[in-house]
């Protein structure tokens, strides 16, 4: 690739500090947006962009979605090739306390973007969707052909508002945009409420993990490192408007995943088991034959390889 200028929303979080820092790492102009939601502590994401700070090639702004003057003005100051929207309220459960908050960031923060887009002449975006959309489907693995009218938490419904919108600016604007739907992304630097991390957390200072339900709910885990592939492949690849599963095309259980843990750090568990939450799907698993014939996506990392990689990044 060409030198070009990137501009990653959300780059703070866990997988927009892992593109920027690949990006830089292919010699790519990289500005990097954040509004430190409090969602989790401010600090993590400082610490997610240190390394990138030294480069000369980035460029950080505290800037949040929903201010669209801010926004523009970003856009204004830098001459910006491709847009790699990756901010948004996160979170499942939490979306069901404060579905409103969860709308104004992940829909209108959305249509902020693609309004500023808009204005300023650009047109090609990577926007971050979720698997949740597919909500509790029985048709596995999960396909981008199916019906995904039935998101079953707000933060669903708002993953698959911001696809209908990016569809409507490929088809008003001629945007070039693809929608990634992520798999239960983890490794180095995930979020300090997502499973893999808390459980390995809890583990090291001997308290006791709950599981919802039986322990037998299934994700498809996909690794940081095969993410950011995906994604930058996405780029290469980026004309039209397309969906597509960026996942590992393999589903682990939630006991599987604590014992896998408790493996790496040679500790037992204390395990409670407590009722199934509202929002939680119960299995996610995901179909990336289009990823492969259109982007050549490949994940190469194995889900044990994968925690054994988190675990020693934890204990550092």
């Amino acid at each position: 690739m060409g030198t070009k200028t990137y501009l990653i929303i959300g780059g703070a979080g866990f997988i927009g500090s892992h593109v920027s820092e690949k990006l830089l790492e292919n010699s790519q102009k990289v500005i990097c947006i954040d509004n430190f939601d409090n969602f989790y502590p401010k600090e993590i994401k400082q610490k997610n962009i240190e390394f990138a700070l030294k480069n000369k090639n980035y460029i950080f702004k505290e800037i949040d979605i929903c201010n669209f003057s801010e926004l523009s003005s970003c856009f204004e100051e830098n001459n910006i090739d491709v847009v790699v929207h990756l901010a948004a309220k996160a979170g499942v459960r939490p979306s069901i306390n404060n579905p409103e908050a969860y709308y104004k960031t992940n829909v209108l923060g959305t249509l902020n973007v693609l309004e500023t887009m808009k204005l300023h002449g650009k047109s090609k975006l990577i926007f971050a969707s979720s698997s949740s959309v597919y909500g509790n489907s029985v048709e596995m693995p999960f396909s981008e052909l199916q019906n995904v009218d039935r998101p079953i938490s707000p933060y669903a419904a708002s993953k698959k508002a911001g696809e209908l919108l990016c569809y409507t600016y490929h088809e008003l604007y001629n945007f070039d945009i693809f929608c990634l739907r992520f798999f239960t992304v983890y490794g180095p630097r995930q979020r300090p409420d997502l499973a893999i991390h808390k459980f390995t957390r809890q583990i090291l200072n001997n308290e006791t993990i709950k599981i919802y339900g039986n322990g037998d709910t299934c994700r498809d885990y996909t690794y940081v490192d095969d993410v950011v592939d995906g994604i930058l492949k996405s780029i290469n690849y980026l004309a039209g408007y397309e969906i597509i599963n960026i996942g590992e095309s393999r589903t682990v259980s939630v006991l599987e995943v604590v014992s896998e843990i408790e493996k790496n750090l040679n500790l037992k568990a204390n395990i409670e088991f407590i009722s199934y939450q509202a929002g939680d799907v119960s299995s996610t698993f995901s179909n990336i034959s289009k990823a492969r014939q259109l982007i050549n996506y490949n994940p190469v990392w194995s889900f044990e390889d994968g925690i054994k990689e988190f675990v020693k990044w934890m204990k550092k």
